[in-house]
């Protein structure tokens, strides 16, 4: 398969945001989230390899552990309604930056971005598993709010536009 085969982007774009949100975990504060973003590290490594392996009957053993729990999209909204009581209500566009920690969960949800953009290109040609899509759609919002979180437990201010 090509490098720059849109199936091989998709999943390079989900690795890619696994090794940023992999960075923002390694930034202090160390247990901010720390078990949130680590079950969505494990859940990208699932997506990443069933997007990367189109004929299930082939790798059917190994995807078993490449499952997504059903209920993750649900749990990722939960998270952000959690995340919300604790933040002021939003009036207009916030800047990414901040805290170092909310800086790169900033970049995380642009790069998660980029990888829903990805996968629904590759949707397009192939369908992709049914919760992928609306996953990555949702993890970009758990990012963003997350990213407003770690400003507001440093007790950095957000700057607006």
């Amino acid at each position: 398969m090509p490098k720059d085969d849109v199936r091989v982007t998709a999943y390079g774009d989900v690795d890619h945001l696994n090794s940023v949100i992999g960075t923002a975990i390694a930034a202090e504060p160390r247990d901010f989230e720390a078990d949130l973003l680590a079950g969505i590290q494990r859940d990208l490594f699932a997506i990443g390899g069933r997007l990367a392996s189109p004929d299930e009957k082939k790798v059917e053993s190994a995807l078993k552990k490449a499952a997504i729990p059903s209920g993750r999209v649900e749990e990722l909204e939960a998270a952000i309604d959690r995340a919300d009581k604790e933040l002021p209500e939003l009036h207009a566009f916030v800047l990414p930056g901040g805290s170092m920690k909310a800086a790169l969960l900033h970049s995380a949800r642009s790069a998660c971005r980029q990888a829903e953009r990805s996968v629904v290109s590759l949707d397009r040609e192939q369908p992709v598993p049914v919760p992928i899509v609306p996953y990555l759609n949702r993890l970009s919002d758990v990012l963003f709010t997350l990213a407003r979180l770690a400003n507001r437990r440093a007790d950095v201010a957000e700057t607006t536009w």
